[in-house]
């Protein structure tokens, strides 16, 4: 059998949410065979106490996986340090491992197209990201899965290998980018991942996301896809700390196994013009962009 990669969930102060994730990531075929690792984040301000609180309560709940260990910060990390630091830490002693935040939910066979991934491309040493989450792609003429520079954050696993080149420090990131590499690393200016960049170099923004995207893309590292996406993210419906409420991540979740993998570590041009086509359309018309602005005031 081979050896599993380990399970890293992140949580803060959505009991429910956080629930919803293990309930379904312990349903995984693999799940009571993998070692699972939560880190807890601490309280924020006096408001967020019981909540956290109820958080690691549930967490001390009987799971099923091989092992669990519970990591409870003293105090509030922040999502951007809270990922960085444990990530590596797992990393460091276990080579690999699968990650995801408290408002995932893992289809059924998700944890098995994860491990075969990373058995898969272990040695390819332009593979460093592994997805689990795709947007609602026309999947009409895209491959099962697929490679590109696109690095989803929602659910995702790598080796300490590429996890090695991440690079925290904003300003050593910008310098590397030219008026060509920015048009790429946005998919020819549909999307707003330099936006995302500049606010990091402002302070406006602690994203650990768009630094690992960067470094993946600076390295020309390329990402794996599924063309369907196996998890399901119900964390943007106004609870969370990051997001608003959007529909952007609506999918409809493969509940079948992934049996087809690149032969051919190149970027895909199908999944290329995909990923860019959504991205350019992805805002909708001025009806439904004026409806999603009055659904985010209403709920701030």
């Amino acid at each position: 059998m081979q050896q599993l990669a380990p399970i890293i969930l992140f949580a803060y102060n959505r009991p429910s949410h956080t629930r919803q994730a293990l309930l379904a990531l312990q349903k995984n075929l693999l799940a009571e065979d993998s070692i699972l690792y939560v880190f807890s984040d601490g309280a924020k301000s006096h408001a967020a106490e019981d909540a956290v609180e109820e958080v690691r309560s549930l967490l001390r709940e009987p799971w099923n996986f091989k092992d669990i260990h519970i990591i409870e910060r003293p105090k509030n990390f922040g999502l951007a340090k809270n990922v960085i630091d444990g990530v590596s830490n797992v990393i460091k002693k276990h080579r690999k491992a699968i990650i995801l935040e408290d408002d995932v939910l893992f289809s059924k066979y998700a944890l098995t197209y994860f491990n075969e991934a990373l058995t898969r491309y272990e040695n390819e040493e332009r593979v460093m990201h592994i997805g689990g989450f795709v947007y609602e792609l026309d999947r009409s003429k895209l491959p099962e899965t697929f490679f590109t520079r696109y690095v989803a954050s929602q659910a995702w696993a790598t080796w300490q290998r590429a996890w090695d080149f991440l690079d925290e420090d904003i300003n050593n990131l910008v310098q590397q980018f030219d008026a060509n590499k920015i048009a790429a690393f946005t998919f020819d200016n549909t999307m707003n991942f330099w936006r995302q960049i500049q606010q990091q170099k402002e302070k406006k923004i602690d994203s650990w996301a768009v630094r690992w995207y960067a470094s993946v893309f600076l390295q020309g590292g390329l990402a794996l896809s599924p063309h369907q996406s196996l998890i399901e993210n119900i964390g943007h419906d106004g609870t969370g700390v990051h997001s608003d409420v959007s529909r952007i991540f609506d999918v409809t979740v493969r509940e079948e196994p992934i049996r087809n993998f690149p032969p051919i570590v190149e970027e895909s041009k199908e999944g290329y013009l995909a990923l860019r086509h959504y991205f350019k359309h992805r805002k909708g018309n001025i009806i439904e962009r004026a409806i999603r602005f009055v659904r985010n005031k209403l709920n701030k």
